[in-house]
């Protein structure tokens, strides 16, 4: 197993804190978040299928506000171990996020307000190649927290995976996070929408 970092080596900044290359390192050219770009609960999936790589990116680049330090707003936190840049989260309000708020899965049982902008959600984790597990993915979920909170979030709420010994999840679903990952960060289980995957929530 690799080694663990310790929580004294990474530094974590709002993604406008963080440089447009740095962001776009951490994302790399081959795997799934290359792809992606952070847009797969932007929009309804017709439209996300639609819009090309480079597209993706350009519509990031606007919602992370990277190299703007005195921006308003930003839709992520970036990790940094050392000084390299290894991690990025999404977190935002959730009404960003109209592709999730027209997904099944986050409601099913549950009487929730979707149009409630004072609950932020967190969407996604990206870890560098070189740098996946060692722990990165808990510090940056342990940050949304102080980070949404200090925004103004009245809640903050994930849908991450449960995973189970022996039990194979690939990569790409798990850019979710996991239920440990949440629970660690202080997170507590509301609903179980389907047998691997739970909604986790912090109510300030």
């Amino acid at each position: 197993m690799p080694q663990q970092i310790t929580d004294d080596r990474i530094s974590i900044v709002p993604a406008n804190e963080a440089s447009w290359d740095d962001l776009q390192t951490i994302f790399g050219t081959t795997d799934y978040p290359s792809k992606c770009q952070c847009q797969r609960f932007k929009a309804p999936h017709s439209r996300w299928r639609s819009v090309d790589v480079d597209e993706r990116a350009e519509q990031l680049r606007e919602q992370t506000r990277c190299g703007r330090a005195d921006a308003p707003s930003t839709s992520g936190l970036v990790a940094y171990l050392d000084d390299k840049p290894v991690g990025w989260c999404a977190v935002e309000p959730r009404t960003s996020y109209l592709g999730l708020l027209r997904a099944r899965v986050p409601w099913t049982g549950r009487d929730e307000d979707k149009t409630d902008e004072s609950v932020w959600t967190v969407t996604c984790f990206v870890t560098r190649k070189g740098f996946r597990r060692r722990g990165i993915t808990y510090a940056l979920a342990r940050a949304t927290v102080g980070f949404a909170r200090e925004r103004g979030a009245r809640a903050l709420e994930a849908y991450p995976m449960i995973t189970k010994p022996g039990m194979e999840i690939t990569w790409g679903e798990l850019h979710v996070g996991s239920r440990d990952v949440f629970a660690d960060a202080g997170f507590t289980e509301v609903n179980r929408p389907t047998l691997r995957r739970v909604v986790m929530r912090i109510d300030f």
